[in-house]
């Protein structure tokens, strides 16, 4: 497993420090049901503006239906298609355009659809599972071939399954896989009352 380069003296709750983006899935251990649901619902209390709830999940699931998650499957790019291929579940997470109450354009709802997303996902760390978000997939032929309304739009594929062997992975994605985690310096991305102060001086990592 990847690790994480932990801030010596900044400390994170473990799930959120196991969470990760490999690779290499299990393709023969399916997730069991109730697993499934239990993320599902972890996206499902997932915060929203005027709690909407503006996010819709697509799960397919290659245990259950081989045909719908082969047809997930091809909404991906050659380059995820080669690992995403031993993910025992592909999703397509998408955002309502309009809010249900009244039909005016929500323009938060991708900002929605991003915290139901890791919701589900730090939900699946701490069932064991691993997941992988993906911008990279057809959007047009996912609306086509998943029958997606023209108000919804197509945000991200995940895959989520078990740990496999990095093994299964050609050499260039084994060697990420196998790479320490990390993240720019705090500074750099998170500000102090005014854009570009860092909220740390000296000595971060």
């Amino acid at each position: 497993m990847s690790e994480m380069m932990k801030n010596p003296v900044i400390e994170v709750h473990d799930m959120i420090a196991g969470r990760w983006s490999p690779r290499a899935f299990d393709a023969n251990k399916p997730i069991e049901q109730e697993k499934i649901l239990s993320v599902l619902e972890a996206a499902r209390w997932a915060p929203s503006c005027f709690g909407d709830e503006p996010w819709r999940f697509v799960v397919s699931n290659r245990f259950e239906d081989e045909s719908a998650w082969e047809n997930m499957l091809a909404l991906l790019v050659p380059g995820n298609q080669a690992w995403a291929k031993h993910a025992p579940v592909l999703m397509l997470a998408c955002a309502d355009s309009v809010f249900r109450a009244n039909g005016k354009a929500n323009r938060w709802a991708a900002y929605d659809v991003g915290q139901a997303s890791i919701s589900l996902c730090l939900q699946a760390t701490s069932l064991g599972l691993i997941s992988h978000q993906m911008g990279g997939f057809d959007s047009e032929k996912a609306r086509e071939t998943l029958k997606i309304p023209e108000q919804f739009t197509p945000m991200a594929a995940i895959a989520l399954g078990y740990q496999g062997d990095a093994d299964v992975l050609n050499d260039d994605l084994k060697s990420v896989e196998l790479a320490a985690r990390k993240r720019q310096p705090m500074s750099e991305n998170f500000f102090a009352g005014t854009w570009g102060n860092g909220i740390l001086k000296g000595g971060e990592t």
